[in-house]
């Protein structure tokens, strides 16, 4: 079946959780490539079956070497701990899964495959349509589409958890969509995260030397006063991934100028730590 057939079926098979940006209607139907909403806005299947929901221009930094790169890595396993930690704090029972920003999508994908339950709902979105492209191309039950977390594509109290990795917050579009009862996960890096690849850029006095995550730590806090905080701390043998793509993969590299970048890719490093907290709160 061709990309396209696939993301029609999935969206016609779940059109309850999408709603029009223009009205705020749900979704009725599909006609010939084109999602309706009852007052005749329509939205395109582009030709990998994606849905670009986007309402004004938006430029990603995210450029499409820096995804690829970015895939490379986490094929290979750099964020896996993270995704098994998420799959334990989810229930057994059938997930609506919802993933903001969700990159070259392999995240979702691997929630997805972990949680192993065939009724498993998974979305994933992100504003970069070259993540978008690049998530289509993998061989998962998850559906992936271009929209803006600020303004949500999605029908209120549909998903019952929202995964969070690394992306910007729009607290009031989160409990919009989320269902009585369900679930947002963040992961937030610590400072450690990536401490060897800072330490390798930057002199001590850069600030990028150096990260504190209190002020994300404290917004999820004042708006979730109740909400639990796992640590995940782990070391990667980069044996098996190439240095130069763990260095375009974070934005770090963008703070670097070409002398440091330079010296960096001839230093290389043999280990890298993943160091990051997992916040959790449970809607009402």
């Amino acid at each position: 079946m061709k990309k396209i057939d696939l993301g029609m079926q999935f969206v016609q098979n779940n059109i309850g959780l999408f709603r029009c940006l223009v009205c705020d209607q749900a979704y009725v139907a599909i006609e010939d490539h084109s999602l309706c909403c009852p007052n005749g806005h329509q939205v395109d299947f582009s030709k990998k079956g994606s849905l670009y929901f986007l309402t004004h221009q938006v430029k990603s930094e995210y450029d499409a070497a820096m995804l690829a790169a970015r895939r490379r890595v986490l094929q290979a396993g750099f964020f896996t701990p993270i995704v098994k930690a998420i799959n334990v704090a989810l229930p057994a029972t059938p997930q609506r899964i919802l993933d903001i920003g969700s990159g070259e999508g392999t995240p979702l994908a691997e929630l997805l495959t972990l949680h192993q339950n065939k009724r498993d709902v998974g979305i994933g979105f992100d504003i970069s349509k070259d993540g978008i492209n690049l998530a289509t191309q993998l061989q998962t039950e998850a559906y992936y589409c271009v929209a803006d977390l600020a303004q949500l594509p999605f029908t209120s109290g549909v998903f019952t958890a929202i995964m969070d990795v690394f992306s910007p917050s729009a607290y009031q579009e989160f409990e919009r969509v989320l269902a009585p009862g369900g679930q947002l996960l963040k992961i937030v890096p610590n400072p450690e995260y990536l401490i060897e690849l800072r330490h390798l850029l930057f002199q001590p006095t850069d600030r990028q030397y150096q990260y504190d995550n209190q002020r994300v730590l404290d917004l999820f806090a004042q708006h979730y006063p109740t909400a639990t905080t796992q640590r995940i701390r782990y070391q990667i043998d980069l044996g098996d991934i190439a240095f130069e793509d763990l260095l375009v993969m974070t934005p770090l590299h963008w703070g670097a100028d070409a002398e440091q970048l330079e010296v960096a890719k001839e230093r290389g490093l043999t280990k890298i730590t993943v160091d990051v907290s997992l916040l959790t709160t449970q809607k009402a």
